[in-house]
């Protein structure tokens, strides 16, 4: 591939205009030659910023010979069927997470990518954090690994309360979808690929049911309400005896936006505590601890910018465009998460559903 990579985004909402169309127009190793979305007052908006940009209401005007690359920043349910059709066309397709709501959606990803030899990219930018990174370099002293955790809670961040990102049709699941894609994304480089022989997960919705906790830093009302939950908690344990607990939140009882990462093994123990995401609610600067032997040592972290690791996502998502070996491998990772979320679920759904609580 010569010159800048020709990019398509797909949808027009939050995360495409705040994430990922502001970083494209910006980066010299790519070219917005065209965006997609129904709404007219979206595509002239863009146009008004980026008159050189092509504007289109439906992705079947899309010209796959004048793009190499697809962002699909759709609303959740639409995220495997257009990332199928673009696939079948032998596109290279990047979709926002979650790249899909069910197996069934990521097995036919699959096929479309086998058939149309196109290849798709997934989008979950928390393992590009520089504090993410430092936590993976110094990971190699715990020793044997015995337990991770992973959590990730809002104080207030009910996104889109009453849309289709609280509507379980169209968003697939809550939090447990939304946020903890996010960090099983960010655990994967720590655990590998284990099967999970024990899978348990409880879910609540004590804040959706009542329309308290929008996340008003995206400018979501607080008022409106949903049948996903706002809350999900698990408890996994793999073939080779690690522990994995794992908790998403939207909203709490918390008075800050707290992403808490732990690695504990037979040599040591390594705690993150850090805000992911883009809320103004945040713990402050990043801090990265290493306890051992009693004794509890702060490691050193470099300070980045709101946002970085998507820049960065970007940097590195280059060299994989132009590797053939990248094919099949961002859907078998979509696969397994997928499949952890919905075991997830089905435990939840075993137990008597948790209402909410009149406050």
């Amino acid at each position: 591939m010569t010159g800048p990579v020709r990019v398509a985004v797909l949808g027009l909402g939050w995360a495409a205009r705040h994430i990922w169309l502001q970083r494209l127009l910006r980066h010299p190793g790519y070219a917005v030659t065209a965006v997609v979305d129904p709404d007219p007052q979206a595509r002239a908006a863009v146009q008004a910023d980026a008159p050189a940009v092509r504007v289109l209401a439906d992705v079947a005007h899309l010209d796959p010979a004048e793009v190499d690359l697809a962002v699909v920043a759709v609303p959740n349910h639409l995220h495997a069927d257009i990332a199928a059709r673009l696939l079948r066309q032998g596109l290279t397709v990047f979709v926002e997470k979650p790249v899909c709501l069910t197996s069934d959606e990521a097995d036919a990803l699959a096929a479309a990518e086998r058939v149309g030899r196109g290849r798709l990219l997934a989008g979950s930018a928390a393992r590009h954090r520089a504090d993410v990174r430092a936590l993976y370099e110094a990971a190699q002293e715990v020793g044997e690994l015995r337990h991770v955790e992973a959590s990730w809670v809002r104080a207030r961040g009910v996104p889109g309360a009453g849309g289709w990102f609280t509507d379980r049709r169209r968003a697939g699941g809550g939090a447990l979808l939304d946020l903890g894609w996010h960090l099983f994304d960010v655990l994967s480089p720590v655990l590998g690929d284990p099967v999970y022989q024990q899978v348990v997960g409880t879910t609540s919705e004590d804040f959706v049911a009542v329309g308290d906790g929008g996340a008003t830093w995206r400018r979501d009302d607080a008022g409106g309400s949903g049948d996903v939950e706002d809350t999900a908690r698990g408890f996994l344990v793999t073939d080779a005896g690690v522990s994995v607990a794992l908790r998403a939140s939207w909203a709490s009882h918390e008075p800050l936006d707290v992403t808490r990462l732990v690695v504990e093994g037979s040599a040591a123990r390594l705690e993150l505590s850090c805000t992911f995401g883009f809320s103004p609610n945040r713990v402050g600067e990043s801090s990265l601890h290493i306890v051992r032997d009693g004794r509890r040592q702060a490691l050193p972290l470099a300070g980045e910018p709101v946002g970085a690791e998507y820049d960065r996502q970007l940097d590195q998502l280059l060299p994989i465009l132009s590797d053939p070996s990248a094919q099949g491998r961002a859907v078998a990772e979509a696969q397994r998460t997928i499949g952890l979320i919905e075991r997830l679920y089905e435990s939840a759904r075993r137990r008597p559903a948790v209402a909410a609580a009149s406050r």
